[in-house]
């Protein structure tokens, strides 16, 4: 059926589509369309390195797992963006990217998913963060630590909690 575009930036497009149901009654479907990112744990001494930042949607600062995509809607290797986003956000560079999975974070509302990777054999360099990531802190926390910041609200990003869940499950296999 027809497509109108609502809203565009560079980095994501409003959509409204006419529907068809299955039951053939017409109907208008909004959704966000943005490019694929990539979450990257980086992980060494039993712990992980993290970013803080002031997150503007919903007015606070939030911990989470480096991640991003590149602007102007641009579609990249996964693991490209991964090592570009780690860089930019930590300055760390990893030696091994592990491919954890792909999933979707916002399904019902959005066409974005984003690839996890384990980053490993890290090297320590200094961050090349953009203009909106000039506040960010980044520093290395234990798992133990990791746990305690989810539990108290330290640590709300989706994302990195899905990434960890598919950290836990690569490490049973």
């Amino acid at each position: 059926m027809a497509t109108k575009v609502v809203y565009r930036n560079r980095w994501m497009t409003v959509r409204e589509d006419r529907i068809v149901r299955p039951d053939q009654s017409e109907g208008i479907y909004g959704f966000l369309e943005k490019p694929d990112f990539a979450v990257v744990i980086p992980a060494e001494r039993d712990g992980f390195h993290l970013v803080e930042e002031y997150r503007y949607p919903i007015g606070a600062r939030t911990w989470s797992f480096p991640q991003g995509s590149f602007p102007d809607r641009r579609a990249v290797d996964p693991e490209r963006l991964g090592r570009a986003e780690l860089a930019e956000e930590t300055g760390l560079l990893a030696r091994t990217m592990t491919p954890l999975g792909f999933l979707h974070g916002a399904h019902g509302t959005s066409d974005q998913g984003f690839t996890v990777f384990l980053a490993t054999g890290l090297t320590p360099g200094a961050p090349s963060r953009e203009p909106e990531e000039q506040d960010m802190v980044h520093r290395l926390v234990s798992r133990a630590e990791f746990c305690r910041m989810v539990r108290t609200g330290l640590i709300t990003d989706s994302s990195t909690l899905a990434a960890y869940g598919l950290l836990l499950m690569y490490e049973q296999d």
